[in-house]
C-alpha cells in the first residue's frame, strides 16, 4: 500500500468540496487546466517546429547569398517572434495552476516534477530568449554567421525546453526513479535519480513523436501561407507578381512541402513505437483509444464505431476495422491478445482499489467516447498536411508555378486543421491516463500513483470558478490579438526589398550608417 494513498481517501471532503450548481472542485480544476492547456499548446508546435525552419531559410540564405531566403526568413521569423510571445504569455499560468488548484499533487510530486520545470526554465527558456533578442536586434551589429549562430540557438532551446516538459509530464505517465517518503507527518514521492527521469523510457519515446509532430505543423504552416501567396499572384495577371511567386514563394512552398513528407514518416514511425511502449505501460489507455470492451485474440483495430460510448462499455458495435491491426500495434504480430477495458476494470480493482482508492470501488476507466475519437481526429485531421504536401510537390513539379485555387483552398484548410490535430493528440495523451493524475508504474516504481481526484486542491468551488472565468476572458483577448497580428502579417507578405545589414557587408560599420554606439533597433 502506498503510504500517501492511506493518508488521504479519496472521499476526503478535503478534495471533494460541496457542490454548488451541481459542479464540485475537480470538475471545475479539470475544466481550467484542459481549457488553459489546450490553448497554449496551440502555440507549442509551431515554435517547436517554425524555429529550425527559419534557422534553415537563413542558413540557406547565408551559404547562397539568394535574397530569397533572407525574405523568407525575415516573413515567417515574424511570424515565429508573435507566436513565441503569445505562447510564453500563457505558458506562464500553466505552472501557476499547480500551486492554485493542484495543491495537492504538488505536495505529493513537487520534489520530481518540480526539477526538470526548473530545468526547462533554467536552460532552456533562458536560452530562448537570450538568443532570440540578439537575433532580433543584431542583424546589423553581429557578423553574418555569429548572428545566424543566434536563431540555432534557439531553435535548439526550443526543442530542449519541450524535452524537459516532456520529462516532467512523461513521469506522470509512468514513474521512474522515485521513492515514497515519509517526512514528518507529510508522505511525499522523493527523487532518488534525476538520471532515470531523464532516461525515461515513455519519455524518449514522447519526444521524437512530438517534435516531428511539430515539424509537420510548421511545414503545414510554411507550405499554406507560401501556397495561398503564390495562387493569389499568379492570378493577379501582372508579371512582376509573377516573378515574386516563382522566385519567393515556390522555393518556400517546396521547402515546406518536404518538410512535411520528411516530418510525417518519422510521425509515423515515432507514433508507433510510442504506441507498442503505451501497450504496455498503459493497456486501458490503448484499449479505450479503439474502445475495445472485451479481450481479443488478434484484436481488430476499430476505424468507426457506434453505440453509446459509456464506461460500461455496453452497446458498442464496430462498423468498419481492419482485422488483427490493434494487436500488430500493441507488439507487432497479428494474433496476439489485447485484454479489453472490462477485463482490464477487474485487474486494476483488484490491483490498486484497496490502496489507491481507500477500498472505495471506483472506475478505472477514462472517458471512452472522447478517448476513442480524439485518437482518431489526432490521426484523420493530421492526414490533411499530408495531401497538402503531397500536392503542392506534384503541382510545382519541374518548375511550374501553379495558379490552381485548389491548393490555395487546400492549404487553407489544412492550416487549422493541423493545429487541431495536435491539440487532440495532447488531449489523447491527457484523457486516456484517466483516472489517474500519477500513473502506476506496474513494472517499475512501487506504490508512487496517484488519482486525479486527490491532486485538487481543498478549496471551495467558487474560486476555481472565479480564476476560470478570469483565465477564459483574458485568453480569449490574447486570441483575438494572435489572430490579429498573424493574419495582418501574412497577408502582408514577405519583403520585396531587403538588404544585407551585416557589418562586414559594409566594411565594418553596422547597419551602413549608423555608428557603432548606436542603439539596437527592432529589425522589423
Amino acid at each position: 500500500m502506498s503510504p500517501f494513498s492511506a493518508s488521504l481517501p479519496v472521499t476526503s471532503t478535503r478534495n471533494r468540496a460541496p457542490r454548488r450548481f451541481g459542479v464540485d472542485v475537480l470538475d471545475l480544476a479539470r475544466w481550467q487546466f484542459a481549457i488553459v492547456t489546450v490553448y497554449h499548446f496551440i502555440f507549442v508546435p509551431l515554435t517547436i517546429g517554425l524555429a529550425p525552419l527559419v534557422a534553415i531559410m537563413q542558413t540557406a540564405w547565408v551559404r547562397t547569398g539568394n535574397d530569397r531566403w533572407l525574405k523568407l526568413t525575415k516573413f515567417f521569423g515574424k511570424l515565429l517572434l508573435i507566436n513565441f510571445a503569445l505562447g510564453v504569455v500563457t505558458g506562464i499560468v500553466q505552472e501557476f495552476q499547480f500551486g492554485m488548484t493542484w495543491s495537492e499533487y504538488s505536495r505529493f510530486v513537487g520534489d520530481v516534477f518540480g526539477a526538470p520545470l526548473a530545468m526547462e526554465a533554467l536552460a532552456a527558456f533562458f536560452i530562448e530568449s537570450t538568443f532570440l533578442g540578439l537575433w532580433i536586434f543584431g542583424w546589423d551589429k553581429l557578423p553574418k554567421k555569429l548572428h545566424l549562430a543566434m536563431i540555432w540557438l534557439v531553435a535548439i532551446a526550443v526543442n530542449l525546453s519541450a524535452f524537459f516538459i516532456l520529462a516532467a509530464n512523461s513521469w506522470m505517465q509512468h514513474p521512474v526513479g522515485t521513492t515514497i517518503a515519509q517526512r514528518g507527518d507529510t508522505t511525499r514521492a522523493e527523487m532518488t535519480s534525476i538520471g532515470d527521469v531523464l532516461t525515461n523510457s515513455t519519455l524518449w519515446a514522447a519526444f521524437p513523436h512530438t517534435v516531428t509532430a511539430a515539424f509537420v505543423t510548421a511545414g503545414t504552416f510554411v507550405t499554406a501561407i507560401c501556397a495561398w501567396w503564390m495562387v493569389r499572384l499568379m492570378r493577379s495577371g501582372k508579371a512582376a507578381d509573377a516573378t515574386i511567386a516563382r522566385d519567393v514563394y515556390r522555393p518556400g512552398l517546396r521547402f515546406g512541402a518536404i518538410v512535411i513528407l520528411i516530418a510525417g514518416v518519422g510521425l509515423a514511425l515515432t507514433g508507433d513505437v510510442q504506441a507498442k511502449l503505451m501497450f504496455q505501460q498503459q493497456p486501458m489507455k490503448m484499449a479505450s483509444a479503439e474502445a475495445l470492451c472485451e479481450t481479443e485474440n488478434g484484436a481488430a483495430f476499430s476505424i468507426l464505431s457506434i453505440g453509446d460510448l459509456n464506461n460500461d462499455c455496453e452497446g458498442v458495435t464496430r462498423v468498419l476495422s481492419l482485422p488483427g491491426l490493434t494487436s500488430f500495434l500493441a507488439d507487432g504480430t497479428f494474433d496476439s491478445t489485447i485484454k479489453g477495458v472490462n477485463d482490464l476494470q477487474a485487474d486494476y480493482t483488484a490491483k490498486y482499489t484497496d490502496s489507491a482508492a481507500g477500498g472505495e470501488q471506483i472506475s478505472y476507466i477514462p472517458n471512452l467516447a472522447l478517448t476513442y475519437w480524439s485518437f482518431r481526429l489526432m490521426i484523420g485531421l493530421g492526414a490533411g498536411s499530408a495531401l497538402l504536401g503531397v500536392a503542392a510537390l506534384w503541382m510545382t513539379r519541374k518548375g511550374r508555378v501553379t495558379d490552381s485555387i485548389l491548393l490555395s483552398r487546400l492549404g487553407l484548410v489544412a492550416l487549422p486543421m493541423i493545429f487541431v490535430a495536435s491539440s487532440f493528440g495532447w488531449i489523447f495523451t491527457e484523457i486516456g491516463r484517466q483516472p489517474w493524475v500519477v500513473a502506476p508504474n506496474p513494472t517499475g516504481v512501487d506504490g508512487v500513483w496517484l488519482l486525479t481526484a486527490r491532486g485538487v486542491s481543498p478549496i471551495a468551488p467558487g474560486l476555481v470558478l472565479t480564476s476560470m472565468i478570469a483565465f477564459t476572458i483574458v485568453y480569449s483577448v490574447l486570441a483575438v490579438v494572435w489572430y490579429r497580428l498573424m493574419h495582418r502579417y501574412t497577408i502582408e507578405g514577405a519583403p520585396l526589398q531587403v538588404e544585407d545589414v551585416s557589418p562586414e557587408r559594409i566594411g565594418g560599420t553596422p547597419g551602413g550608417a549608423e555608428s557603432d554606439d548606436s542603439p539596437l533597433s527592432f529589425a522589423y
